[in-house]
């Protein structure tokens, strides 16, 4: 069980710097994600903006039910990586919204609502299961539109209140 506080989902640094955080009056699409959705697990979450906590890691939602897009990368639709975080439990024991995120499967659909009611359709083309402090492949920017979703995987270290593995779907 994993107490919600802002355990590192990733480690950040190299990854903050010399990034331009991307103001509403820079983008030519101004929305904002509010909603995501996967209809293969059952998940209608609200969205939070999260960013960079003091230390370099990845903010986290504040809640289990909730997912947090990282706001200061690209915004889902947009060229690059939009990548969105949720929790697997909560600190009471619940069920956090991406607990079966693992049951995901190429081909899947994801869906992404913006504040316009606009819908972004997603597709998952893999899964990968890496170390926390790795954020390379997570964060990475190329030539097309991205949704990568992030949460805890492995075993829970009691010492560190963080599991030892992050799980990682990519979509397109």
């Amino acid at each position: 069980m994993v107490a919600l506080v802002a355990f590192p989902l990733l480690t950040l640094v190299n990854f903050t710097q010399g990034i331009e955080e991307k103001t509403v009056s820079q983008r030519q699409d101004p929305e904002l994600p509010v909603r995501l959705l996967i209809p293969a697990i059952n998940v209608n979450a609200r969205i939070q903006d999260v960013g960079v906590a003091l230390n370099g890691e990845m903010e986290v939602p504040n809640n289990a039910i909730d997912v947090g897009w990282f706001k200061i990368g690209s915004r889902p639709g947009e060229v690059g990586s939009a990548v969105v975080a949720g929790h697997i439990d909560g600190e009471s024991g619940e069920v956090g919204v991406f607990a079966n995120l693992y049951k995901l499967k190429e081909g899947d659909l994801l869906y992404i609502e913006d504040d316009k009611g606009t819908s972004i359709t997603f597709v998952v083309r893999k899964k990968l299961i890496f170390d926390p402090g790795y954020a390379d492949e997570v964060f990475s920017r190329n030539d097309g539109a991205h949704l990568n979703l992030i949460t805890c995987d492995g075993l829970w270290d009691g010492v560190k209140k963080s599991y030892s593995k992050r799980l990682v779907v990519f979509s397109a």
